[in-house]
């Protein structure tokens, strides 16, 4: 199995690289957060990769980073969701945001992506709630409190706060990251109108 590739950047197609390995060129479909990541032909790269063998296909998936590679992983793990579909979701969100749209069970977030539905973006949400392949890249403060939010067992303040926030135009992610540092800071007690003044203040720096 191949697990990563280091080579020289060949040529781009609309959803793949040609990366040069040696002189082998190996054809690998990517996000368009990773494609977008490469550097231009000619130059050397890294990929992480999953590889799909069936009968009838040999496929190679790329990915610029091992957290991406993961959640692929984790992705086609759901009834209904394909490589494609996978590429799809992670081409629209990144791995902190898909986390966050799984704790918060935003099925709006996941239906951004091509081919995605209502029904199986709850499925989505659903199935993998808890089980984010990587955190490394997710404030674990901020998923707690997104947890709670989507399990609806966030408190009252929280809870008004957050909403108010994403009333204004923010998302419901960017609005609950806010909220959970200000109360890493300065306490569970704050006021939802404090909550609301500082998550603004933060969100505007």
């Amino acid at each position: 199995m191949i697990g990563k590739l280091k080579g020289i950047v060949d040529s781009f197609g609309d959803d793949f690289v040609l990366l040069d390995v040696g002189g082998v060129c190996y054809e690998a479909f990517c996000s368009s957060r990773s494609l977008a990541a490469l550097p231009k032909p000619g130059e050397a790269a890294t990929l992480f990769v999953e590889m799909i063998v069936r009968e009838d296909m040999i496929r190679l998936y790329g990915f610029s980073g091992q957290a991406e590679k993961s959640w692929f992983r984790t992705l086609t793990g759901v009834q209904g969701v394909g490589a494609r579909v996978a590429l799809a979701i992670l081409s629209v969100l990144t791995s902190s945001e898909l986390a966050s749209a799984i704790a918060l069970q935003d099925k709006t977030a996941i239906g951004r992506a091509n081919g995605v539905g209502p029904k199986l973006a709850q499925r989505i949400v659903t199935e993998l709630k808890g089980k984010a392949p990587d955190l490394g890249a997710v404030d674990a403060g901020a998923l707690g409190l997104q947890t709670a939010l989507g399990d609806g067992a966030a408190a009252g303040n929280v809870t008004d706060a957050v909403s108010a926030l994403t009333n204004l135009g923010y998302s419901s992610q960017l609005a609950s990251g806010a909220v959970a540092r200000i109360i890493a800071r300065e306490g569970e007690d704050v006021p939802t109108e404090k909550l609301i003044r500082l998550g603004l203040r933060e969100l505007s720096s």
